[in-house]
């Protein structure tokens, strides 16, 4: 195989995995009322069921920077190799876990993928970088950021068409097999093995460690099982919580002191960094509510079926990329500032106007 076609059969394999890791961050959720039938969850614990989302973001979020690392010192293709390996034993396990009505099977399952996938887009990223000069790489790395929201937008959408085709959930995770196997195939004879070095870079766990253990305290502090509409925490949610908080200033004081680090906090303005991150958590929070809450109400409440429920959310997952290109168009004249507030305000008063859905979800069986 040629170089030129090598390197684009390389990309192509890495945007495809890229693309599954996307699909499958929200393909669960216009197939959640068939996961907790099988799984034994009534609709009025819906919020046991946030787990599958929860900790496959998770699990991608704490991956993320630390595999993305681990390619520079270990290479790019055994770190998609394995990756794609781990994707397709997490794809398997989620697929088990409904045929064994197993939760805890389930959620380990897709934090597995999650895991899996975190590298996925970082590597990718990476390898174009590696395979194309910098003044022929925007495109590349323009086509691969495009894969990942792509899949984000029709990840929905893909779990309703899956089911309606095979006629069950399981397979949204079972077809993951064999696609998988085509892009390490694919993988595997497009790209050399890494040259070893005299000196193999370092990679920092204690970082990635502390990161993973801040996610993951913060995840299950503001967890409530037992919600009674009086207590947003559960009893042990507030030690949690400020354990969390103690993690992240400790992973920022090992980022800022350490010689090997995860992520390089120099030249970092914190107030408007800190200002944006908090903005982003706001939204993504509202994000989740929505992907999650609002086909689940269409089904469990309204008593639509899968299509019309699936339907309901069409018209927010059509509005987001509209969303995208109008922002990006109003923040190259009026700032990022200025948009950023108007997407917000937007936001706020749509979930305003949602709020008069007056329905009893805990009188649902």
């Amino acid at each position: 195989m040629s170089t030129a076609t090598g390197r684009r059969v390389a990309i192509g394999a890495g945007s495809l995995a890229v693309l599954l890791g996307a699909l499958d961050t929200y393909v669960v959720v216009t197939i959640m009322r068939d996961i907790m039938r099988d799984v034994g969850i009534p609709i009025n614990q819906l919020q046991r069921i946030t787990w599958i989302v929860t900790m496959y973001l998770l699990g991608y979020i704490a991956a993320m920077p630390l595999l993305g690392r681990a390619s520079d010192r270990f290479g790019r293709k055994l770190l998609l190799q394995v990756s794609l390996a781990l994707f397709i034993v997490g794809s398997i396990v989620t697929a088990l876990a409904g045929h064994f009505g197993d939760f805890h099977m389930l959620i380990a399952g897709r934090t597995i993928q999650g895991v899996a996938s975190g590298a996925l887009l970082p590597v990718t990223l990476a390898l174009g970088a590696d395979l194309w000069a910098e003044r022929n790489r925007a495109g590349v790395l323009g086509g691969i950021g495009a894969a990942q929201e792509l899949g984000s937008v029709l990840g929905p959408l893909y779990g309703i068409f899956i089911v309606w085709l095979f006629h069950d959930w399981r397979y949204v995770f079972w077809i993951n097999v064999p696609l998988t196997l085509i892009a390490m195939t694919m993988i595997q004879f497009s790209l050399p093995s890494r040259k070893r070095t005299a000196t193999p870079q370092k990679i920092d766990l204690v970082g990635g460690a502390l990161l993973a253990l801040a996610l993951g305290l913060a995840v299950i502090g503001l967890y409530n099982p037992q919600p009674d509409g009086q207590h947003v925490l559960p009893s042990y949610g507030l030690p949690l919580v400020i354990a969390a908080v103690v993690a992240a200033v400790a992973f920022l004081a090992w980022e800022r002191f350490s010689s090997t680090r995860l992520i390089d906090p120099a030249g970092v303005h914190f107030r408007p960094f800190l200002a944006s991150l908090g903005a982003w958590v706001a939204a993504g929070a509202a994000l989740m509510v929505t992907l999650v809450n609002v086909e689940l109400f269409g089904q469990g409440v309204l008593q639509m079926d899968q299509n019309q429920a699936a339907g309901l959310l069409l018209w927010f997952l059509i509005a987001l990329p509209v969303g995208a290109v109008l922002g990006g168009w109003i923040s190259t004249r009026a700032g990022d500032r200025v948009m950023a507030f108007i997407g917000l305000t937007i936001a706020a008063c749509g979930y305003w106007l949602i709020h008069y859905w007056r329905q009893d979800v805990m009188q649902q069986r």
